[in-house]
């Protein structure tokens, strides 16, 4: 490894203008479906990179919006790529489940027109806001989109939750009262209940309720500050209140994802036949000797702690999403920040 961290950055932006000016690589085919995602993701990291007004035209990004909009719904929110679409004429209230809106596609495709500098005067906000509660489960949660009848396809997790949370938060305002005459709110309560129960018993937070800790606490922290739950005005659940025993194992559970295992370092052929020897030598002793038979585990030495990272569970490689989704939940939770404003919607 090297000795000097580098970041190329001038490589990092080439790669996205890849992506976003000519043909995805092979590697991404799978996710054709998924390309309003992919599409936030080139878009936003050229916005960070501070390159995306000068590396892309005006009319490149006029293109760029217009394609966004090619995806919205007539019936509110936006699908995840234009192949579902099957054009105006043709659609009907039999066949529309089978080019629905996507609920992750829908907060990613406002994102991408608010970062382009879109009015949003022809996104159809009454329509989504009508669409988005359809989409809440009974428990609180929200599915991914609306399948034949009506019924909620997908999975339950928090991605969903804290999507429809970003959803409603751009389109009805910081308060989430914006005056939208006949427009019904999604159940804020049994949403947040839903996600306060998918901390799990070492403080971080699953897909679901008693399912394993994953990063996607950051979802569910997200999700509880797009609701205002982190607000100054209003007073925060136990997993958000400093001291809190909910709050406390969360913080730990976020710092304990620290690892300097890069997974970098292969086990050559004849340590595993010593490990398989050993193994095999463990069967046949007490349990007891076992125990006292355990190598005693070393404090890391310098060198291997210059570099680190976070991993998403226990017991897994440090990885850059990781690293992202873990000190940004901190981030959020621990450092008081009033929110960013949205955008003005009263006039729409």
């Amino acid at each position: 490894m090297a000795d000097d961290a580098i970041f190329h950055k001038e490589r990092h932006i080439k790669y996205f203008l890849r992506c976003l000016k000519t043909f995805l690589p092979d590697l991404y085919t799978p996710n054709d479906s998924n390309r309003m995602l992919l599409a936030f993701f080139t878009v936003a990291g050229l916005d960070i990179l501070g390159v995306l007004q000068t590396k892309t035209t005006p009319e490149e990004r006029k293109g760029y919006i217009e394609w966004v909009y090619h995806c919205q719904v007539p019936s509110g929110g936006f699908r995840g790529f234009t192949g579902t679409d099957f054009g105006l004429e043709r659609r009907n209230s039999k066949n529309e489940a089978w080019d629905p809106a996507n609920v992750p596609s829908t907060f990613f495709a406002i994102v991408i027109l608010l970062i382009l500098g879109d009015d949003l005067s022809r996104l159809k906000r009454r329509e989504c806001l009508q669409w988005l509660p359809r989409m809440q489960r009974e428990d609180g949660s929200f599915g991914e989109v609306l399948g034949p009848d009506g019924k909620i396809e997908g999975g339950r997790d928090l991605r969903f939750c804290c999507c429809a949370a970003g959803t409603r938060y751009l389109l009805r305002g910081n308060d989430g009262n914006a005056d939208i005459l006949g427009v019904s709110d999604i159940d804020v309560d049994k949403l947040v209940a839903f996600i306060e129960d998918c901390q799990s018993y070492d403080g971080g937070m699953s897909e679901a309720p008693f399912c394993e800790s994953h990063c996607l606490t950051y979802a569910g922290i997200g999700a509880l500050t797009f609701l205002g739950r982190l607000s100054k005005d209003t007073k925060p659940g136990k997993l958000l209140a400093p001291g809190s025993t909910e709050f406390e194992s969360l913080v730990k559970w976020l710092v304990s994802r620290q690892t300097s295992e890069l997974g970098e370092e292969t086990e050559e052929d004849g340590d595993n036949h010593k490990i398989d020897q050993s193994v095999q030598n463990a069967k046949e002793i007490c349990l007891e000797d076992r125990i006292l038979q355990l190598p005693e585990t070393k404090q890391p030495e310098e060198p291997a702690l210059r570099w680190a990272g976070f991993n998403g569970r226990c017991n897994k490689t440090a990885d850059t999403c990781y690293s992202f989704w873990n000190t940004g939940t901190l981030a959020v939770s621990t450092i008081p920040s009033p929110f960013i404003p949205c955008a003005d919607m009263e006039k729409r």
